[in-house]
């Protein structure tokens, strides 16, 4: 995985978290996240236009594949379990409505 990728997963694990309502921590949550990632950024050669990649995840990737992200930065961030089992129970529910 190279670094653009990485960068990526990690802005839509971000994006993918704000869609949690029920956290009652987000706030503090998406601040450390934003703290994560600038360190990404700060401490890798970054090659291609950040806000240009933020804007296209935001507006392209699913809902789906925003959480599924948040899961893989969630854990190297070593969060909250809450918020994890709070990801996976609102995949769960994007998972009813697609098969109907």
């Amino acid at each position: 995985m190279n670094i653009e990728d990485t960068f990526r997963y990690m802005i839509a694990g971000r994006y993918g978290v704000e869609l949690i309502e029920e956290y009652k921590l987000k706030e503090y949550m998406l601040i450390e996240m934003d703290n994560y990632i600038n360190d990404f950024i700060n401490t890798n050669e970054i090659s291609f236009d950040v806000d240009k990649v933020k804007e296209e995840v935001r507006d392209t990737y699913s809902d789906r594949v925003k959480l599924q992200d948040s899961l893989l930065i969630l854990q190297s961030m070593e969060a909250p379990m809450e918020l994890v089992f709070l990801v996976k129970s609102y995949l769960k529910k994007l998972g009813r409505k697609d098969n109907f």
